[in-house]
């Protein structure tokens, strides 16, 4: 059973989220603001939080890097703000996926499913298997259906960074500074060359990606999920 902190300031949303979880079998712990979030994150560590970004009395953004500067904890975002600048700004701080308000329960429990998930594959094994394709970052490793694959420099490292946060959405700039550096987070034509490069040599079809997916005006995500 997972505990999940839901952490909203209206109590209906709280009450049917904690409805929705716990007939999933998950364990619910409820805040209404960000100091309460923040008390319950350090006395007691979820397995992850639902946080809301209209707080009564802080900015949902600061609470995510609040939490993040004490917590690996997985956050999904659950906001009526829907603009990409909070999506991005969101992600940039270190949550793991942003859904807007309103929203359908059977996507917010697949959400849910795939953020408890990334944990414990990441502490049990280094490799992360990506439908047939299968990446060794320890390894410098990438091979599809057994076969290994021969990717260039960059394209290894930017596979090994979407891969290390698979599931997660990674924004072009979380990217580009990773992969290229500080200088080239505006490069995004640039990233696009070689997602397209990636696309070719790991989908089977890479005009409709299923691997490597894009989120659109935020960034990419390795799907550990598909085929």
């Amino acid at each position: 059973m997972s505990r999940i902190l839901v952490v909203d300031d209206e109590a209906p949303i709280r009450r049917f989220l904690r409805i929705s979880l716990g007939a999933n079998g998950h364990q619910v712990a409820e805040a209404e603001n960000g100091a309460e979030a923040l008390a319950l994150v350090r006395a007691d560590p979820p397995d992850l939080v639902i946080l809301d970004l209209g707080l009564p009395d802080m900015d949902g953004q600061e609470v995510v890097s609040a939490i993040r500067e004490i917590s690996p904890v997985p956050i999904l975002i659950l906001s009526v703000r829907a603009g990409e600048a909070d999506k991005v700004e969101a992600l940039d701080r270190g949550a793991e996926d942003y859904v807007a308000k309103p929203f359908g329960i059977a996507e917010l429990m697949a959400r849910v499913r795939v953020a408890l998930r990334r944990a414990p594959l990441a502490a049990t094994s280094s490799i992360i298997q990506a439908g047939p394709v299968s990446i060794d970052p320890d390894r410098r490793i990438v091979t599809r259906d057994g076969a290994e694959l021969r990717l260039s420099r960059r394209e290894q490292d930017l596979l090994f960074t979407l891969a290390r946060q698979a599931d997660h959405v990674l924004t072009h700039r979380h990217i580009l500074r990773e992969v290229w550096g500080p200088a080239h987070v505006e490069d995004t034509a640039y990233l696009r060359v070689y997602i397209g490069q990636l696309r070719h040599k790991l989908e089977e079809n890479p005009a409709e990606p299923v691997l490597i997916v894009t989120e659109p005006g935020v960034g990419y995500r390795l799907r550990t999920d598909a085929g």
